[in-house]
């Protein structure tokens, strides 16, 4: 989106979406429950007075905060094989991210495995550390092949760009390499 600031100055800025604003906002309150050991419906109170919450969808925030805090111990151990690391050696963004992640994953199967590890990555690539995002993205894609590995598995079969991938049931096509033909010398 274009438009003018307050000086006249154009500048450009993506629009966020309200699920997008969403998932930032309950990730807000993962991190503030995680850190601070509160109250899941206080922060919820407190993150819905915050400016740009009025952008936000608040069902799929509510939905988010409420079911990650009240599932955590479960979302963990689903997470837990798909860590290179303990999980007590996860800042507690990426481990905010990682419960937001893990929550749609398993409970909200109408979006896409690949959309719900994309709007992680994009809040670890916010919100996180320098790298956060491609451990996210590696933890996620993990635990998309255990809990749905009927979409996993079209998803990596899928031909991408056109191009056919090795081992989706089509045979390679073999290259050909042709010598070029000896040089004719001499009239003769």
């Amino acid at each position: 989106m274009i438009w003018r600031n307050e000086i006249g100055n154009i500048e450009s800025r993506t629009m966020k979406s309200a699920r997008r604003r969403s998932r930032e906002f309950a990730m807000q309150g993962l991190y503030q429950w995680q850190v601070n050991a509160g109250d899941p419906a206080a922060i919820a109170a407190d993150l819905m007075q915050t400016k740009g919450f009025a952008d936000a969808d608040e069902k799929h925030f509510r939905a988010l905060l409420r079911g990650t805090t009240e599932q955590a111990v479960a979302l963990r151990e689903a997470l837990g094989p798909c860590l290179d690391r303990p999980m007590a050696g996860l800042s507690p963004v990426e481990h905010a991210i990682l419960l937001v992640g893990a929550y749609e994953m398993t409970h909200h199967v109408e979006i896409p495995y690949r959309v719900v590890i994309n709007e992680a990555v994009e809040l670890a690539k916010t919100f996180g550390g320098t790298d956060g995002f491609k451990f996210v993205n590696g933890v996620l894609d993990k635990l998309a092949l255990a809990l749905r590995p009927h979409e996993a598995a079209e998803h990596r079969a899928a031909p991408k760009d056109g191009a056919e991938r090795k081992g989706a049931g089509h045979k390679p096509v073999p290259i050909v390499v042709r010598k070029p033909a000896p040089k004719m010398t001499g009239a003769g």
